[in-house]
């Protein structure tokens, strides 16, 4: 059966994606920090054995590193890099930003699933169709900045966009995809009540987009209804 390694996949869009894949017969290696306390995932595994928690902090890269070792018989057919966060305040405004939390944003957003793609490499090339999907966001897109704010976020999603497009290019000779996912605005602790996007509606898009990857379009950055974004 094919494999996926979800990180943050303890609620929002990792815990649907999770229960997307376990339904689809995958092996699913769901991650977040504290499994013991999550009880939504730790259901999803009580009743699909092809789902098994991982416990990882993916700002923490020691722990990145001991899970890859855990999992070096594994294979991984998709790489999903989930695990976000977004610290922007109404009071996180040019001349209050708070540079702590603006590098724990770089580190998780960006920074984690580059040291994800790295100690999962030996994983994916024991794959035949390997695919490294990361979620960005809209917010990183520069040309589609007309508001402006959210510095942390945008800054973020941004950096990841253009780390994603390099390792698409440096792992094309070695077959492995990198397919740059925008959820949309999604209905969870982080989008809100007020996003206008269902969680199954976007992991049912985006489970799509992934299903319909080829190597044609590595690199691209694409929402969950299959359109193509600027960058």
């Amino acid at each position: 059966m094919p494999s996926i390694l979800i990180t943050g996949a303890n609620r929002g869009l990792g815990l649907g994606f999770s229960g997307y894949y376990a339904e689809q017969g995958w092996r699913v290696f769901a991650c977040c920090r504290l499994p013991e306390t999550a009880h939504a995932l730790q259901a999803l595994a009580a009743t699909h054995s092809n789902l098994t928690l991982h416990s990882l902090d993916v700002s923490d890269f020691a722990q990145i590193e001991q899970l890859a070792i855990t999992l070096q018989n594994e294979t991984v057919d998709v790489l999903l890099a989930n695990a976000g966060v977004y610290f922007d305040k109404q009071d996180s405004v040019f001349g209050q930003l708070d540079y702590a939390e603006w590098e724990l944003s770089l580190r998780i957003n960006t920074l984690a699933p580059v040291k994800l793609a790295e100690a999962f490499l030996p994983h994916l090339l024991k794959s035949p169709n390997p695919l490294i999907a990361p979620l960005s966001s809209l917010m990183g897109s520069m040309a589609d900045n007309s508001s402006g704010g959210s510095v942390l976020y945008r800054s973020s999603k941004a950096a990841l966009n253009a780390a994603m497009k390099s390792l698409a290019i440096d792992l094309r000779p070695q077959n492995i995809g990198v397919l740059i996912l925008h959820p949309g605005w999604v209905k969870t602790e982080m989008g809100g009540e007020n996003a206008p996007t269902a969680v199954e509606e976007s992991i049912a898009g985006m489970g799509q987009v992934i299903a319909n990857f080829s190597m044609a379009e590595t690199g691209c950055f694409i929402d969950f209804r299959g359109k193509h974004l600027p960058w």
